[in-house]
């Protein structure tokens, strides 16, 4: 068995904000290394997550962010309980959220709330460039799925790369949260507005 010195797991708990025997037990998997420990904690995040998608999240809060006098956001992220919606870390999330669409300007929040008739139009739009840069017929529609793909990563909220930490999407921030916060936290809505838009 690995030894696993107190400071190591004071260490990934600094990194993470997961809790101590969360991060003890991530070390002793992961045999001492921390990167590994990380991704276990991640993964088991991702995990929890699944676990409460189907409970109901109506606490929360409305968060606000303004970048100078010219872009302000609002955003509703939603908790199970009031407690952990006053919690530095709710907050904290909610305030990250509003200040990544301040910065990024998504339009959705998420894939399945792109409306058809707008991914047919860049379908359409897409299929039409393909075929002007003479492109085979027969893989079209595959080069169009990862178009497709890259459009909702530009556009839509959950895909986007968060814009403090490149690395992690929102998606994969909001289950590190849920992970370490251990109830069902979601994303409800989002207004961003700018001054002469």
């Amino acid at each position: 068995m690995t030894d696993i010195k107190a400071s190591d797991v004071a260490n990934l708990r600094k990194m993470t904000g997961a809790p101590m025997m969360d991060c003890k037990k991530a070390l002793i998997e992961s045999k001492g290394n921390i990167d590994k420990a990380i991704e276990g904690l991640r993964k088991k995040g991702a995990a929890t997550a699944a676990k409460r998608a189907g409970r109901e999240a109506k606490e929360g809060v409305v968060a606000s962010y303004m970048h100078g006098t010219g872009i302000g956001v609002l955003v509703e992220v939603n908790s199970e309980t009031d407690f952990v919606a006053r919690s530095d870390d709710f907050q904290s999330f909610a305030r990250d959220v509003a200040m990544h669409i301040a910065a990024a300007n998504p339009e959705y929040l998420k894939a399945g709330d792109v409306p058809s008739e707008v991914l047919d139009k860049e379908k359409e739009i897409e299929l039409e460039k393909l075929k002007k840069e003479g492109k085979p017929a027969n893989i079209l529609d595959k080069i169009w799925e990862g178009k497709k793909e890259k459009f909702f990563v530009e556009n839509c909220l959950m895909k986007q790369s968060f814009v403090k930490n490149p690395d992690i999407t929102i998606e994969e921030l909001l289950n590190e949260v849920v992970g370490k916060i251990g109830e069902k936290i979601e994303i409800r809505r989002f207004s961003r507005f700018e001054v002469g838009k």
